[in-house]
């Protein structure tokens, strides 16, 4: 019998405390009303017939949607959407009394209608592109308006337009524009390279130039006969016969034979 009654004590403790872990806000709420003491974490004891312990988590929370999206052509681009939110350890009894615990639609109707009214105001392809990250900041910028008129205490991080789908036919023109301009740029680079190649040209046949006139200008008849008279010198140590006619400027030799 004592054992019995100790284990009647022990259920009622139990299902009288609720535990409170790091991460989350505990609110007790007693016949309907909701205390202000908030309890960041422990044992909150409470009275099972007249009260209970609402525990929510004020870390930072993911709400995945699919969704279509209208643009400003008045086509719909699906879209995964990520809504990054927290909830205000202080301000959560006020979420909760504005809003209820299924404050998380509320979060999904107010993107809903930021998103609707901010994509219409962009192209389709813009949603793939580096306009991207405008969308989501004007998105976010939008909710939080909307959001502080219905509740205080929800905090938006970020939103994110994740695997962005076009439909078919803009896609394939966008990826034909795509591969134009590339085969564009590639062209641009080939002819970039023949001019180079073709100045490069150029360059080396003044330089050829320039030198021939520079060696032809310094050709004086002073110059001719002091290179006829070395050549002659040279001649002359030769041990070999040979004919040589000249015009008393420069030799030309006809004929040579080694001695043997």
């Amino acid at each position: 019998m004592k054992n019995f009654a100790i284990l009647i004590l022990g259920v009622v403790f139990l299902s009288s405390c609720a535990v409170v872990r790091p991460g989350e806000i505990g609110i007790k709420q007693t016949l309907g009303k909701l205390s202000k003491d908030v309890k960041t974490q422990g044992t909150v004891l409470y009275n099972p017939l007249t009260s209970k312990v609402l525990i929510e988590s004020t870390k930072t929370k993911n709400i995945k949607l699919f969704l279509s999206l209208p643009s400003k052509e008045g086509l719909s681009v699906n879209s995964e959407i990520s809504i990054l939110y927290r909830l205000e350890g202080n301000k959560v009894a006020s979420v909760l009394e504005n809003l209820g615990q299924d404050y998380e639609s509320v979060i999904t109707s107010v993107f809903r209608s930021a998103a609707s009214d901010v994509c219409a105001q962009f192209f389709a392809k813009d949603m793939h592109s580096g306009k991207r990250s405008n969308i989501e900041s004007e998105v976010l910028k939008k909710m939080k308006i909307n959001l502080e008129k219905q509740a205080d205490g929800i905090e938006l991080i970020a939103v994110l337009m994740k695997q962005i789908q076009l439909p078919a036919g803009l896609a394939n023109s966008i990826e034909r524009k795509l591969q134009a301009e590339q085969d564009a740029m590639r062209l641009k680079f080939v002819i970039d390279q023949e001019t180079l190649e073709a100045e490069r040209k150029i360059i080396n046949a003044k330089g050829e130039r320039d030198a021939q006139l520079i060696i032809a200008e310094g050709l004086t008849s002073g110059i001719i006969k002091l290179k006829a008279i070395e050549a002659f010198k040279e001649l002359a140590k030769s041990t070999n016969s040979k004919t040589i006619i000249t015009d008393g400027k420069t030799p030309l030799i006809i004929g040579q034979e080694e001695d043997k």
